[in-house]
């Protein structure tokens, strides 16, 4: 089953901040493969497994790891974009 490149290295938890980070930058795929995922209506647990790597069968974190990356990547769309184009 194929993942994300930096499912390795997914995080139970974003840092949130008030800029984009370095961990932000490092996952602007899985932010971008996540809001489309959403888009798409795809299930929380097949794209746990297919962008974050995580299998919520055995994975206590999967969906709350899921449902944090997904609400940073909604912040990407509506504030750190922003900084992306000031420092551009």
């Amino acid at each position: 089953m194929p993942t994300d490149d930096h499912s390795s290295d997914v995080a139970d938890q974003v840092s949130w901040a008030e800029r984009i980070t370095p961990y932000d930058e490092a996952h602007f795929i899985t932010y971008l493969r996540l809001l489309d995922a959403e888009a798409d209506g795809a299930d929380w647990q097949e794209v746990s497994r297919l962008v974050l790597g995580r299998d919520p069968d055995t994975d206590a974190a999967a969906r709350r790891c899921w449902e944090d990356h997904l609400a940073r990547a909604h912040w990407m769309t509506r504030s750190g974009y922003r900084q992306l184009l000031e420092d551009a």
